[in-house]
């Protein structure tokens, strides 16, 4: 009985190592996801009246996404694991996200199972950006445009722009994990 507690409880920590590795990858890709949707929002900000093709900023497969790594790598730090090959670019379903492994440092620890002391948890996880606005394309760049950004209505008008009539970037995209 009491090797089967022991047992037991060795499984238990190997699914906490699990759990907290899983935790640590959810974040890692929702940060490069996220680094991803502000970059977009401030080559947004930065066209809109300035460039003609401003619209192309609502569309994330615009960016580069140049910052996701380091949000990511920061992200994993901060829950006490590190990021495996960087973020990587992926499409999932038609949407451009960012798939993240991560390994922890710490270890699943001493238990009853031999060689657990060494070994650490690693996990994966994709997260998405997704477009929420739907918006007809003016024949003239500098005509006022009106989004829809789920049933919330935004209009912007690229020659009297005001950078606080922009929403937050939650408005325009939706970042989430992948399933």
């Amino acid at each position: 009985m009491l090797f089967a507690a022991v047992a037991l409880f060795a499984f238990a920590q190997a699914a906490s190592a699990r759990n907290g590795a899983q935790s640590a990858a959810d974040a890692a890709a929702l940060a490069a996801a996220q680094e991803h949707r502000d970059e977009l929002m401030e080559e947004l900000e930065g066209a809109i009246g300035v460039d003609d093709n401003w619209l192309d900023w609502l569309d994330p497969a615009e960016a580069t996404g140049d910052g996701a790594t380091a949000a990511a790598q920061q992200l994993a730090a901060a829950n006490d694991s590190s990021l495996q090959g960087g973020a990587q670019r992926v499409e999932v379903n038609g949407f451009p996200g960012y798939e993240v492994g991560i390994q922890t440092n710490y270890t699943v620890g001493d238990s009853i199972i031999p060689g657990t002391e060494t070994v650490r948890a690693t996990a994966q996880a994709t997260a998405v950006i997704e477009p929420r606005c739907d918006f007809e394309v003016p024949d003239d760049p500098l005509d006022v445009v009106e989004l829809d950004c789920d049933g919330e209505p935004i209009e912007i008008d690229p020659e009297d722009f005001v950078l606080d009539d922009l929403p937050d970037a939650s408005v325009l995209f939706s970042v989430y994990l992948a399933e």
